[in-house]
């Protein structure tokens, strides 16, 4: 109920900012989406795109879990696309939740990376972005450097980390590092080797994470020193935290696509087709790789050493490893079950 009337008063709040971009009587397209750095997304996204095709855009904001929660129980949403993480959006291909896409009525799509053009094979929204994990930490208070994920497991650190929550973007990905470091693959024995070794982290761990955002207070009033998280949450724990250190380990990361999917009730697919396009457009992608720490997904943008720090982008694209999610997605059950005994018992 508390996410419905938060749902509702984000809705009403992006409906009001836009009054002035859209005329009154606009036709209305309803986006789902994280809501992280929303001002810059009015700005550099909404906003522009509302005044271009004569539209309000009407967001729904939350985390993976509870948007992709809300629109699965609900087949007359409202929704009309919806912005999620590589394994939810793959959830939501499994229970048809999606329409299939005309890509030649998304011209940029041609221009798409490899890794993201291979996702519109499907039929299904393309990537828009891709993000990985490192590690960030404040060096004045963790008293050495981090290097790599091993060091998470280290005894100074005792009861001063935090990871994200199973149900995150990144919770499988912090189960496949638990594996490295048990050096016992995932899908040699399904997980099991990456939770014991998250059972000797636990000590160190204060809390799971469900959103990254949180992540800035916890720096700034000193409950935690290090955390692993998205490379584009950066910037926000960066502004609570001016010293915070961020790396990505030499021996590699675990990547996560953001896709644009079009909800199969809306009745604004032409609209729904029209942001799409322009998310992915050079334009905007040039824009919101420095305005959004996006890593584009459009190989057209080039990107200069300071624009691409802290981005899945170049040498640390090439490190990025995949999750497999064919392989993960049926786990889950499972794999809460093993998380919570490992971690919360």
């Amino acid at each position: 109920m508390a996410f419905a009337f938060a749902a509702l008063a984000t809705a009403l709040a992006a409906a009001a900012g836009s009054e002035d971009a859209a005329p009154s009587g606009a036709r209305t397209l309803v986006v789902s989406t994280w809501g992280l750095g929303e001002d810059v997304l009015w700005q550099d996204v909404y906003a522009p795109f509302e005044k271009k095709y004569g539209c309000k855009v009407v967001l729904e904001t939350g985390t993976t879990a509870e948007r992709y929660t809300k629109l699965a129980a609900n087949p007359n949403s409202t929704v009309d696309v919806i912005e999620l993480s590589q394994k939810a959006a793959a959830d939501g291909y499994a229970a048809k939740l999606f329409a299939t896409l005309d890509y030649s009525k998304i011209p940029n799509a041609k221009d798409l990376i490899p890794g993201a053009r291979a996702m519109t094979r499907s039929g299904f929204g393309p990537a828009y972005t891709v993000n990985s994990i490192g590690i960030v930490y404040n060096p004045g208070a963790v008293g050495f450097a981090i290097k790599e994920w091993a060091d998470l497991w280290r005894p100074e650190l005792a009861n001063k980390i935090s990871i994200p929550a199973l149900s995150t973007t990144f919770g499988p990905a912090m189960v496949y590092v638990a594996a490295d470091y048990a050096k016992v693959p995932v899908g040699k024995d399904r997980g099991q080797a990456a939770f014991k070794a998250l059972e000797g982290l636990k000590g160190n761990i204060v809390k799971t994470y469900e959103k990254s955002s949180d992540l800035a207070n916890m720096f700034s009033s000193g409950e935690i020193v290090a955390a692993v998280v998205g490379d584009f949450a950066i910037p926000i724990i960066s502004k609570a935290l001016p010293e915070a250190k961020f790396l990505v380990p030499a021996s590699g990361t675990y990547a996560n696509f953001n896709t644009i999917d079009v909800v199969a009730s809306s009745k604004n697919r032409d609209l729904a087709y029209e942001y799409i396009n322009w998310r992915i457009s050079r334009e905007l992608q040039e824009r919101t790789a420095v305005s959004l720490n996006e890593a584009p997904a459009n190989a057209t943008v080039a990107l200069a050493a300071a624009q691409a720090a802290n981005k899945t982008y170049g040498d640390v694209a090439k490190r990025a490893r995949a999750i497999d999610y064919v392989l993960v997605n049926p786990l889950m059950s499972e794999w809460t079950e093993a998380w919570n005994r490992a971690l919360n018992d």
